[in-house]
This record gives structure tokens, C-alpha cells and sequence, in this order.
């Protein structure tokens, strides 16, 4: 079981660093390291060598992680927001919104 409230697919907002302010999709959750990548955030510079799964080498852009207390998931209603949980009738745990209290 992780703590970590930020799951592939949501919409963030990063708060911290040199990308605060930007927007994105979390592409991929790294529960262990307490880490995010996000489209279009935290972006580095590769040097790629040619090989036979990538003919082109050259230089590439790579996202990197960023860490997960730095992006705030956005609530359709609110904008960024903490995520809280809630059980259902039926005993599934849904993540809320902290401010209006509506199923993320």
C-alpha cells in the first residue's frame, strides 16, 4: 500500500520549481521513489545514441520525474486541491476533493 494520491491519467498542477504554474497529464507514478512524470514538466536533455530499437540518435527531450508533494491534483470545480478519501455504501474507496467534496 502507497501513500501517494496522484494516479496515471490525473490533471496537475505543479506548485514548486522551474515548471510552477504548468499544467499537465501524470504519465506515469513512481509510489516508491514518492515521484510523478508528468507531460511536458521537469523536461532534460538525453543524449542518444543510435541502436536498433531507435535508428535516429541525436538529442532528445525526456521528461523526468518530479517529486509528488510538488503537483496538486485539479478538481474539475476548484482548481488544485488536496485529495481526501471517502467509503462508499458498498465499501469502495473513492478520492475527494478537500474543498467541495466531490468525487475526483
Amino acid at each position: 500500500m502507497s501513500g501517494l494520491k496522484i494516479k496515471k491519467g490525473d490533471r496537475v498542477r505543479v506548485l514548486s520549481g522551474k515548471d510552477r504554474g504548468k499544467e499537465g497529464v501524470v504519465m506515469r507514478s513512481l509510489p516508491s521513489q514518492n515521484k510523478v512524470i508528468v507531460e511536458g514538466v521537469n523536461m532534460a536533455k538525453k543524449h542518444q545514441k543510435p541502436t536498433r530499437a531507435t535508428m535516429q540518435g541525436g538529442i532528445i527531450d525526456k521528461d523526468m520525474p518530479i517529486d509528488a508533494s510538488n503537483v496538486a491534483l485539479l478538481c474539475p470545480k476548484d482548481g488544485p486541491t488536496r485529495v481526501g478519501y471517502r467509503f462508499d455504501a458498498d465499501g469502495t474507496k473513492v478520492r475527494i476533493c478537500r474543498k467541495c467534496g466531490q468525487d475526483v
